[in-house]
C-alpha cells in the first residue's frame, strides 16, 4: 500500500511523501525539498505512521531529497531518536544522515 501526498508552495517547491506499509516495516519516502511548511507535513505523516506501525521498523528514505532546512534536520534527528532509521544516497543526504547518527544535534535539543 502506498499513499502519496504532494505539497506545493507558492514558489513551486514540492515535497512528496509516500507511505509504504509492508508486513515487516513502514517506509516514508521523501522527494523534493524538506523545508518550511513541508517539515510540518512530514511530522504529521511520521506521527500517523508511528501510531499504526505496531512494533514494525520505521524507515525514512531521503534519497530523493534535494534540500533540508534546519527545522527538517531537527525533525529527522527526532525521528531517529524515537527509533526511526534514515536511508540516504548521494553526498549531501548521506552526510546529513551520518551527522545525525553521530549525535547531531545534541540529543537534549530534539527531546519533546
Amino acid at each position: 500500500m502506498a499513499i502519496a501526498m504532494d505539497s506545493r508552495g507558492s514558489n513551486g517547491a514540492m515535497l512528496r511523501i509516500s507511505l509504504e506499509d509492508a508486513p515487516q516495516q513502514v517506509t516514508l519516502r521523501l522527494e523534493g525539498r524538506l523545508a518550511g511548511v513541508w517539515v510540518r507535513e512530514l511530522e504529521d505523516a511520521w506521527r500517523e505512521a508511528e501510531s499504526t506501525r505496531q512494533g514494525r521498523s520505521l524507515f525514512v528514505d531521503v534519497s530523493s531529497v534535494e534540500h533540508v532546512d534546519q527545522a527538517g534536520e531537527y525533525l529527522l534527528a527526532l525521528v531517529t531518536r524515537k527509533g526511526g532509521q534514515l536511508i540516504a544516497s548521494g553526498i549531501a543526504m548521506s552526510d546529513l544522515c551520518r551527522r545525525i547518527a553521530a549525535g547531531w544535534p545534541d540529543p537534549a535539543a530534539t527531546e519533546k
